[in-house]
């Protein structure tokens, strides 16, 4: 069993005979066919607006092109210190901000607060030695599993207006958050005052599928070019289109985060119901953060359980991981089966009552 990520299962059924539909015969290339045109006005009436919006294969093109739009190379870029543009994309958004810095600020649950970014800002000397801010990049769903409420992300915004900052949203798990929410894209996006999106599918079902969509037209202008010298102009980009066709038919990206979602709630009460185990943070999506004892942790290796440890620098004050005990990381997906869940579960509680018997 696999609960390493998201990203490791393939594409949803959906999506792949999306793909097959859309690969015969000859259509233009680099976007201007008529799937790809489709698809775009297909995200203007997700979000209820006329959004521009841009194709691209990885999260971490999305990321890096986003914020190139947003930030000059004398530039800052605010986000949390754990958030995937800094941690875990090797300095693309830097490398396509041409110069630009990431700075990460502490949260709990892997979110960042009004208070604190705001707080960071004022500090900042005045002058030009100084790279004075442009922009915050925020998570939704966070590295440790929260989502961003919809007050959250306007308090967010208002202190990114007071301070000249755009606002990007790393939407990676985008659409676990929505149905987490229960709200609608726009209402968590734009009407909150995001400024520019990525729109992950990747990790819902989608092959290699992701879009940067722009609600502030001033950020739009120049992205084709970037998205071009990036090499995310796809000459079949049908290919691409046709994934989300197949990903929003009949609703099917919901579908497939309301089951990942659903399949973390479980998990995650059958964890906290084993004597000794705890979580981390709340479960709002598909991620469950439990801190286990260490025999627990043994025996899911030992039953060949994939996961990944974690780190503690996003815990509340007053939660510690202690010397028994580990902090790990179990994400699922559209393709975890229930019973996949409910045999972690037992591997836990059986690990926990053969100490309790010995």
């Amino acid at each position: 069993m696999n609960f390493a990520s998201d990203n490791i299962v393939g594409a949803s059924a959906q999506v792949l005979q999306a793909i097959v539909q859309s690969n015969g015969g000859a259509l233009p290339a680099y976007g201007n066919d008529e799937i790809t045109k489709r698809v775009k006005a297909q995200f203007s009436a997700i979000f209820e607006r006329d959004v521009s919006v841009f194709l691209v294969t990885t999260g971490t093109a999305a990321n890096a092109l986003a914020l190139a739009s947003a930030v000059p190379p004398w530039g800052l870029c605010i986000c949390h210190q754990e958030a995937h543009v800094i941690d875990d994309e090797c300095g693309a958004p830097e490398f396509f901000m041409h110069g630009a810095k990431l700075v990460g600020l502490p949260g709990v649950g892997g979110k960042l607060t009004a208070g604190t970014v705001s707080a960071y800002v004022r500090g900042l000397p005045k002058a030009v030695k100084q790279m004075p801010p442009k922009a915050l990049s925020i998570s939704q769903v966070t590295e440790c599993g929260m989502v961003y409420g919809l007050d959250e992300i306007a308090a967010l915004s208002q202190t990114c207006r007071e301070h000249g900052l755009f606002l990007h949203m790393d939407g990676a798990r985008f659409a676990n958050a929505l149905v987490s929410l229960g709200c609608t894209p726009a209402e968590m996006t734009w009407k909150q005052g995001v400024d520019i999106l990525s729109f992950g599918g990747t990790k819902n079902g989608c092959l290699m599928a992701e879009a940067i969509v722009v609600f502030n037209p001033a950020l739009a202008e120049a992205l084709d070019y970037r998205a071009k010298r990036a090499g995310q102009i796809i000459s079949k980009g049908r290919l691409i289109a046709a994934q989300f066709e197949g990903y929003f038919a009949d609703d099917h990206w919901y579908a497939n985060a309301r089951h990942a979602n659903r399949m973390a709630t479980l998990l995650s009460e059958g964890l906290a119901a084993v004597p000794g185990v705890r979580l981390a943070w709340p479960t709002e999506a598909n991620e469950v953060f439990p801190i286990v004892p260490k025999l627990v942790d043994q025996a899911f290796k030992a039953a060949g359980l994939q996961y990944l440890g974690w780190t503690e620098a996003s815990l509340a004050e007053d939660e510690r991981v202690g010397s028994d005990e580990a902090l790990i990381r179990l994400v699922v997906s559209f393709a975890t089966a229930e019973e996949e869940v409910r045999q972690l579960v037992d591997i836990a509680r059986s690990a926990v009552s053969r100490q309790a018997a010995e």
